[in-house]
């Protein structure tokens, strides 16, 4: 009898630390937010309704805890765009310009920016927030609260590993958009150009 006590008082432990062990939003944003600095590269695809291929395009970002990202395109053409708390800045011949605040593309960048950094109490203001998978592999769901944003996205969808991996925007009018990160690296500290582009 005592033998079956322990074998169930045994279970009964295990069950308890797999549902201590499952993988919850917390654990998602503090497993994101540990890297102070990612460096990677990533691969934009635009879906259009009206265009029977997508619009693709390249280049590289850097994501600076406390600081916020540096989105370089480098083809089809070259534009460096900044995105922090203060708003999207757009570099030009004068330096950082900043960019007005209220076009869709700055929710966007936003809500980006949020994910990157694993920002999940951020999302849950405007997103029912839905979670499968486990700190190697998870996929993250994203579905509009706001009306503003249930008129531009009907879902987005996260795919990630220890880092963000794959970000899917699909919008009501039926486009979309899919971002794929690459070679990306939490080794590397931030350049003196790249410290100098987050202080201006």
């Amino acid at each position: 009898m005592s033998s079956l006590l322990k074998t169930l008082s045994a279970l009964a432990l295990l069950g308890l630390s797999s549902l201590a062990n499952a993988f919850d939003l917390q654990q998602l944003s503090d497993q994101l937010a540990k890297p102070e600095v990612i460096h990677g590269s990533f691969i934009q695809e635009k879906h259009l309704r009206a265009l029977p291929q997508p619009l693709t395009s390249k280049g590289t970002f850097v994501l600076a805890k406390d600081h916020g990202l540096l989105w370089l395109l480098k083809t089809p053409l070259q534009q460096d765009y900044r995105i922090s708390a203060k708003g999207i800045a757009r570099r030009d011949g004068n330096g950082w310009q900043m960019l007005p605040n209220k076009s869709a593309g700055a929710e966007q960048n936003r809500i980006f920016l949020a994910v990157l950094q694993g920002d999940s109490s951020g999302l849950q203001r405007d997103f029912d927030l839905q979670l499968q998978g486990d700190t190697q592999q998870w996929k993250l769901t994203l579905t509009p609260r706001s009306m503003l944003l249930k008129q531009v996205f009907t879902q987005i969808n996260i795919d990630g590993g220890t880092l963000v991996q794959r970000i899917e925007l699909l919008e009501t009018q039926g486009d979309s958009t899919v971002l794929r990160m690459q070679d990306t690296t939490s080794t590397k500290p931030l350049s003196d150009p790249e410290q100098h582009d987050f202080a201006e």
